[in-house]
């Protein structure tokens, strides 16, 4: 059964599931959607545009879908989006997106602590963790299951593949590739995500050949073309090696 808190707004235009709750003085407006069994906790808007999946909770203080800090927007239609099961802690800011891509989303079973900032046109994949004060510029993608330490800002356009984890309080202004482990000043590799890797079901030969590919990469005085070949030539065709290659490949602001 839906509940909704006599002092909570929510707008007769916003659709809400089954057994939807709503706190203390919450705010939902038009054209909101929410899906079944999501929480909304109190002092929260949510903004048209916001597209909240089932299971959700949003916790007190935390704006969902509001207007990108942008000033080329100009109030044209967009939306935010929140796959299921995912948490977003208290004051966190989730920016909808822009006329560039039309929407800004994070996956399902996310967790989003404290106070992260979500900007415009952001894509967050599935089971990501942004732990407290996590920033991301307009334009950010995270792969899925990446881990951003706290308080770390990411660039605008930067790309952060998937399964990687970047350590708290480090700035990334370039691409971090899958696998891997980020930290230092600048942003820099620190090693394989080899611990994270194994807890996900990664077998020890595929993290073997990770290895490889990016000892070549990071720890070999080729070039990044010449790594790139030696990888193709030399090493297994795996998915995740596949998938290590098209990253760099695609790289439009260079590798940290």
């Amino acid at each position: 059964m839906t509940s909704i808190h006599p002092t909570a707004l929510v707008d007769k235009k916003a659709r809400l599931g089954d057994n939807v709750s709503v706190g203390a003085f919450s705010i939902v407006e038009a054209g909101v959607e929410i899906g079944d069994n999501s929480q909304i906790a109190s002092h929260v808007l949510v903004a048209e545009g916001a597209r909240i999946g089932k299971n959700c909770k949003i916790h007190k203080g935390a704006v969902v879908a509001t207007w990108p800090q942008d000033l080329k927007f100009a109030g044209e239609p967009s939306i935010f989006i929140i796959g299921d099961n995912t948490t977003v802690r208290e004051f966190c800011t989730l920016n909808r997106g822009t006329s560039a891509l039309g929407k800004s989303q994070i996956g399902s079973d996310c967790l989003l602590m404290a106070y992260v900032h979500v900007a415009h046109d952001c894509i967050i994949g599935d089971h990501a963790i942004l732990a407290n004060g996590v920033q991301l510029g307009g334009h950010v993608e995270i792969g899925e299951w990446a881990i951003i330490g706290g308080m770390t800002p990411v660039h605008q356009f930067c790309k952060v593949g998937q399964h990687c984890m970047i350590g708290g309080a480090y700035r990334a202004v370039q691409d971090v590739p899958p696998y891997i482990m980020a930290t230092g000043e600048p942003l820099r590799y620190a090693g394989l995500n080899s611990i994270g890797l194994k807890r996900r079901g990664f077998s020890s030969e595929t993290v073997s050949v990770l290895k490889k590919t990016y000892r070549l990469i990071f720890r070999s005085k080729l070039n990044l073309t010449q790594a790139l070949e030696r990888i193709e030539n030399e090493l297994e065709p795996i998915p995740e090696v596949k998938n290590v290659i098209e990253f760099i490949r695609s790289s439009e602001r260079g590798l940290i």
